[in-house]
């Protein structure tokens, strides 16, 4: 499985379009942060340190985006093979079905977390150069953590959705769709509170946007305690739901460990569905 991994991690980097369009949805978004949106928003907020604030917010949402764009793009391997035939070549050889599934796993884990720590280090590096601050060491573990996790997530689910497909053009098909949408299902481009109520709960349903939620609430730890020092809690809140730091369902706002377990449950819940699919199909 590993010496499989192995050659999934070389064919991935070697192909630098590929390399690219994995981190697409996240170009896409920072490019029209800084170009546009960026000095939009921040002028719409008359409160101090807004800059950081809204950094840190966008930021977050580029790493929630980096781990399921990622890994989109590292399971492309697996689709090739598959359209190449050189699964059932390998169905033929000793490699044995469950270390080759076990080794796209682990080469789209791998692609995932190295991905997403470019996008963490191009983050502290922009909200720094910006006029914010680094994490603290706390909160720099919180965020590898919730990294870790994201990735888990999110390659579970691109595994699930990947399994029907047969040829690589209808994987570059829903690669640039994921890539260009990512950012509205994730309430990156638009605030969630700007959206309309359906739109709402599609955001807050989407495994990723819980990802983004936890990242938020680390990035924007420090800038918001310096923003609304003093302010109502009320006030806090009702900026915390507009912009997607917390989520809430009709009455009820749960707090991270719900989003924790969201991620959770999707990652059981998708990587046991792709098996299943790809088992009734005997292609893996």
């Amino acid at each position: 499985m590993i010496r499989f991994a192995q050659r999934n991690l070389k064919l991935f980097f070697r192909d630098r379009t590929a390399v690219l369009f994995s981190l697409m949805g996240a170009i896409i978004v920072i490019a029209l942060y800084i170009l546009f949106l960026g000095d939009v928003w921040t002028d719409s907020l008359d409160i101090e340190g807004s800059r950081y604030l809204m950094d840190s917010w966008i930021m977050s949402g580029v790493l929630a985006i980096t781990s399921i764009t990622a890994t989109m793009g590292a399971f492309g391997t697996f689709v090739d093979d598959r359209a190449k035939g050189i699964i059932r070549d390998f169905n033929a050889s000793p490699v044995k079905k469950y270390e080759m599934a076990g080794g796209y796993i682990l080469s789209t884990f791998i692609i995932g977390i190295i991905m997403s720590l470019v996008a963490l280090i191009f983050a502290e590096a922009y909200i720094v150069a910006s006029g914010g601050e680094f994490l603290s060491a706390v909160n720099m573990l919180k965020v590898l953590g919730i990294m870790l996790l994201s990735v888990i997530s999110s390659s579970a689910l691109v595994f699930f959705i990947v399994s029907f497909f047969h040829t690589t053009q209808s994987f570059a098909t829903a690669s640039t769709i994921l890539g260009t949408l990512i950012g509205f299902i994730t309430g990156v481009f638009i605030p969630i509170g700007a959206l309309p109520s359906v739109i709402q709960w599609v955001v807050m349903i989407f495994p990723v946007s819980h990802s983004a939620l936890l990242f938020r609430q680390v990035f924007m730890e420090a800038p918001m305690s310096a923003s609304f020092a003093g302010a109502p809690s009320n006030v806090i809140a009702d900026f915390n739901h507009e912009m997607g730091v917390t989520f809430t369902y009709g009455n009820f706002t749960p707090g991270f460990e719900f989003s924790i377990v969201v991620l959770i449950i999707t990652a059981a819940l998708f990587y046991i569905l792709a098996i299943l699919n790809l088992s009734r199909k005997n292609k893996v």
